[in-house]
């Protein structure tokens, strides 16, 4: 066995010499700190690593496709809202740009990883290769993980959508009126009229007695300028009519009434929901329709009002309204006088607790729940509830601005996609998008059906007169908010600004703005 020469250079394992390997050393100690650089580079502007690495061909493909897309992104950001709406609201794009994310997730991951392999030393050490192996992880992760939070939006917002909203239309397209257009998505349609039901089918009440709607409103909202008014019905209303052309006429020729005593329960206007279905053919009012309760209630509420069969229904429950107060955050409300929570008048059982005055009070689902419900021991009844359910309504469009709802949207989605029925088909979503954000730059108004209104009488409505008062509303908010469209009178997202306004005084011959009449003032 030969021994080595002495004061010769022993070669390395890949047969250079060891004298040698001190300038390698450092050379490769460069590239690396470099490879890392344009590792991160690279994450960047996907393809450029691979560019740099001497692998052309690869990396101008990959940064031409990712320059498409970029390019595909710019255009839909200045195609304009309607189209990019259009879009939002559509299920099977929604669920498209869901897989489409996280295949660009793992894509992207791999051209990251794929990038620092082709740039770093042929033979790394074993800390380059984990410091490497770090780097490439968090850049990874910084890529993966807003892409993969983003298809669950994408996905969860497309089964919202297809959950809550049908590619079915309503028996009444409110579109076949005149020739809807770009600019006039509407026809010559004036007004959208919604019935909105409050339906008592929560958790802790008995499913054989079904939905039971104590709260029963009509949102009337101008197309062109989103200037709205709220009527309010008591729940006890007797005799609501049907129009004499509806088949609904036949079978009660003198409205919904049991021809003899107006105050029996079983033909009040929260009854009509649950008892009207039973007694007439499933298919009277239509084969496609599929909620014959709502879809009965439209009819009647609309005649009574003198609005025509009304066009959409919205209904939420006890536990649908909690839930999506909570989503919201919460809701923030004047509070005159206490509230009840809980308590049974008639069985003599107290409440468990009050909601206590005064102003800007943030409430939670719960507590905002009873402040529109709550009414053991007070004088006024139905009638305080339903004028505190305005409030509500008024607080959730002023304080849901696009950042709350972007914010806690699972949360909101999740709680309608259980609670929320509506027969406001998917197609015609975007353009009430764009009517919520016009009626959201207005102030609410509102009237509810009382004592000292229009003539009001539970048993016994004078319905000409309600008519005229509900025509005199709507001329009183257009001229109310003529020149304030889009600019109303208070920055009304803001409850503390309302806190202390004057209240407009309930008559017959005025309509109330919600931001007065919910405002702070425990003297009225």
């Amino acid at each position: 066995m030969t021994e080595p020469q002495r004061g010769l250079p022993e070669p390395l394992e890949d047969g250079t010499d060891s004298e040698a390997a001190p300038p390698r050393r450092a050379a490769d100690a460069g590239r690396f700190r470099w490879s890392l650089a344009w590792t991160a580079l690279g994450t960047l502007i996907p393809g450029l690593g691979l560019w740099h690495a001497g692998r052309r061909v690869a990396g101008a493909v990959v940064m031409s496709v990712f320059a498409a897309m970029l390019l595909g992104l710019v255009y839909l950001g200045t195609a304009g809202r309607d189209r990019i709406t259009t879009l939002a609201t559509n299920v099977d794009v929604l669920n498209g740009v869901a897989v489409g994310l996280l295949v660009l997730a793992v894509v992207w991951v791999t051209i990251i990883a794929t990038s620092h392999l082709a740039l770093r030393p042929a033979n790394p050490s074993a800390s380059q290769r984990v410091a490497g192996g770090i780097l490439v992880g968090v850049l990874s992760l910084a890529v993966a993980a807003p892409l993969a939070v983003s298809a669950e939006f994408s996905r969860s917002t497309a089964e919202f959508l297809g959950t809550v909203f049908s590619d079915d239309e309503p028996s009444a397209d409110p579109t076949t009126s005149g020739a809807p257009g770009p600019t006039n998505p509407w026809g010559d349609k004036e007004r959208i009229n919604v019935l909105v039901l409050g339906g008592d089918s929560g958790t802790h009440r008995d499913p054989a007695l079904g939905l039971r709607a104590d709260t029963v409103m009509v949102a009337s909202i101008d197309v062109r300028t989103g200037v709205s008014t709220l009527f309010s019905l008591p729940r006890q209303t007797a005799r609501i009519p049907f129009p004499k052309d509806s088949p609904l006429h036949k079978y009660y020729p003198n409205g919904f009434y049991d021809g003899s005593n107006g105050a029996n329960s079983d033909y009040f206007l929260n009854a009509m929901y649950n008892n009207i279905p039973p007694r007439i053919p499933r298919n009277l009012l239509g084969d496609k329709v599929k909620n014959l309760g709502a879809e009965v209630m439209k009819v009647g509420v609309g005649e009574a009002l003198g609005l025509g069969k009304l066009d959409y229904y919205v209904i939420i429950n006890m536990d649908g309204f909690k839930q999506f107060i909570n989503a919201l955050g919460g809701v923030t409300l004047n509070v005159n006088y206490r509230i009840p929570i809980g308590g049974k008048t008639t069985e003599g059982v107290p409440p468990t607790g009050y909601i206590d005055p005064g102003p800007n009070k943030h409430l939670d689902g719960r507590l905002a729940l009873w402040y529109a419900r709550g009414r053991y021991g007070l004088t006024t009844g139905d009638y305080s509830r339903m004028e505190r359910q305005r409030c509500v309504i008024n607080a959730v469009v002023q304080q849901a601005t696009p950042q709350a709802v972007l914010t806690n949207f699972e949360k909101i989605a999740s709680a309608g996609s259980k609670t929320i029925q509506t027969d406001i088909p998917r197609r015609m979503l975007p353009q009430m998008i764009d009517l919520a954000l016009k009626v959201k730059n207005t102030n609410l108004h509102s009237v509810v059906f009382q004592p000292g209104v229009a003539g009001w009488v539970s048993s016994n409505p004078p319905w000409p007169a309600v008519q005229r008062r509900v025509q005199q509303a709507l001329k009183e908010a257009d001229k109310a908010e003529s020149g304030k469209t889009g600019s109303p009178s208070a920055p009304t997202n803001s409850p503390s600004q309302s806190a202390t306004a004057k209240p407009t005084k309930s008559s017959s011959s005025k309509s109330e703005n919600l931001n007065d009449s919910c405002a702070y003032h425990p003297q009225k």
